[in-house]
């Protein structure tokens, strides 16, 4: 949950006049482990998050697997700056063979045996 600005200068207000980090708690209705963390900012402003990328570029997978057709998921997702889940999802959804092990299938046994 993100709180304005407001609040958390009134919360540290209300700390640095002499109240308790559990007193600010309950009287704001925050978290301790979010006052401690504003309290160890030098400033309260909204930061910004930088996350990895959501959107992979399908024409540069494709184009990736058929010029390396044996990189692993974890080669290409680095590559891509995604999960190796992300890129095993995409290539099922483009029907492209995902290298890795070689199938180990158990042989089909014929029939019915007691």
């Amino acid at each position: 949950m993100s709180y304005s600005l407001d609040v958390r200068l009134k919360v540290i207000a209300f700390i640095e006049s002499g109240n308790s980090i559990t007193k600010a708690a309950r009287a704001f209705r925050v978290g301790r482990a979010t006052i401690y963390r504003w309290l160890d900012r030098p400033n309260l402003e909204k930061t910004r998050v930088t996350r990895r990328n959501r959107k992979i570029d399908i024409a540069k997978l494709y184009q990736d697997v058929q010029q390396y057709p044996h990189k692993t998921l974890r080669e290409r997702a680095a590559q891509f700056g995604v999960t190796p889940s992300s890129i095993c999802y995409q290539l099922k959804r483009l029907g492209l063979h995902i290298s890795g092990r070689p199938n180990t299938t158990k042989p089909q046994v014929q029939g019915h045996h007691p």
